[in-house]
């Protein structure tokens, strides 16, 4: 069984000053401080993936995660744009799946230099690299995990995290002083600093947000556009709807009638976009499958066109669309109901075609209403 036990000893300051501040507050003369942590953490006994440091400031949690699992990376950043941070044997296939992952999802923000990325961003596309750049017989050690960001992108960022980490099957270990992300992290075990505890966990489903979708008014469509990453523009015959969750609104699709010579239902998906703070959980994919199950319902084909590469190869893993034309430029392969493949060439924007192939919505009355009565 794995023992940790550490002892970190710092000598004393004999400055007149220090010796002033003890005799003010009645602080025993000392020449040398201690401080001793002793858990047991039996990591050796099962396969794991993730793991979690928590606690308050100042209870060693940075100490046991650099004596246990070595230094966090020290990265870098210093160039024109964030993708050119990357290092270079790494192709833009990888650098674009690595910010997917963790929900660096916004192509505009990859072309920018670090220094003006928000904190948020800034937090995604750390770990972004870190996962990437790490060894994959290595473990990733992030310290201050989740310390600098707003709480609930702290919790999308961890959900983000986790899922990459386990489909890619490497090691995670952070430290963090907020218990919060626990839920949204689902380590696989956890260290508390506050009771020395050592504990397995079962990896349990996230926590259940309560998601709403709608019809919306265009003027929705510019809260998303800065972070769509094609344009900012949009037909103004749209037809808008949005995910709220807790009435924000997070996700956004703008849809249009699609003319075709034979078929004259078909409906496009005109713009698809997540807001930053809320990537990583699949939003955008809840809502394009919503409204495909609404507009079959009522005798309508959905139809979406990405060009991003996580949409295209989300919807090439979805049972619930089928592909219709691939992407140009790809090769032959994977996905459950197509031959897109992971090898997806940037450079070009070549788009995809895909089409709902999912179960209508049961209730077309509640289809039709949430579609607002509109007739293409």
């Amino acid at each position: 069984m794995t023992q940790i036990n550490i002892t970190v000893r710092t000598p004393i300051s004999q400055s007149t000053r220090a010796k002033q501040v003890s005799s003010m507050f009645d602080v025993p003369e000392q020449t040398e401080h201690n401080l001793n942590w002793q858990i047991e953490a039996p990591l050796e006994q099962q396969k794991w993936n993730i793991g979690l440091i928590v606690g308050a400031s100042g209870s060693g949690k940075s100490t046991i995660l650099k004596h246990q699992f070595g230094e966090p990376s020290e990265l870098i950043w210093d160039k024109q744009s964030v993708i050119d941070d990357f290092d270079s044997s790494f192709t833009a296939e990888q650098i674009s799946s690595s910010c997917s992952a963790v929900g660096f999802n916004t192509i505009p923000s990859w072309l920018r230099p670090y220094n003006i990325l928000s904190t948020g961003e800034k937090f995604r596309v750390n770990l972004a690299r870190q996962i990437l750049e790490t060894p994959q017989n290595k473990t990733i050690v992030v310290d201050e995990f989740t310390s600098v960001v707003d709480r609930q992108v702290a919790k999308i960022g961890a959900t983000a995290v986790s899922k990459w980490i386990r489909k890619e099957n490497k090691q995670f270990v952070a430290a963090s002083c907020h218990y919060d992300i626990v839920d949204w992290l689902q380590p696989d075990w956890v260290i508390d600093m506050n009771t020395h505890q050592f504990v397995w966990r079962s990896v349990q489903p996230r926590p259940k947000l309560n998601i709403e979708i709608k019809s919306v008014h265009y003027s929705v469509w510019q809260l998303f556009a800065p972070f769509h990453y094609l344009t900012k523009e949009l037909n103004k015959a749209a037809r808008c709807y949005a995910i709220f969750i807790d009435e924000q609104p997070t996700a956004f699709a703008g849809l249009l009638h699609r003319p075709h010579a034979v078929a004259k239902n078909i409906v496009g998906v005109s713009r698809l976009v997540t807001l930053p703070d809320w990537q990583g959980l699949g939003l955008a994919f809840v809502l394009a499958d919503t409204l495909g199950a609404a507009h079959k319902a009522v005798g309508k084909r959905l139809r979406t066109y990405p060009a991003h590469p996580a949409l295209i190869r989300g919807f090439d893993r979805s049972a619930q669309w089928k592909l219709d034309r691939k992407p140009q430029y790809s090769k032959p392969v994977v996905g459950k109901n197509s031959t897109v493949g992971k090898d997806w060439r940037q450079g070009t924007r070549p788009c995809a075609i895909f089409e709902y192939a999912g179960a209508p919505m049961q209730d077309k009355t509640q289809a039709q209403r949430l579609l607002d009565s509109h007739k293409f």
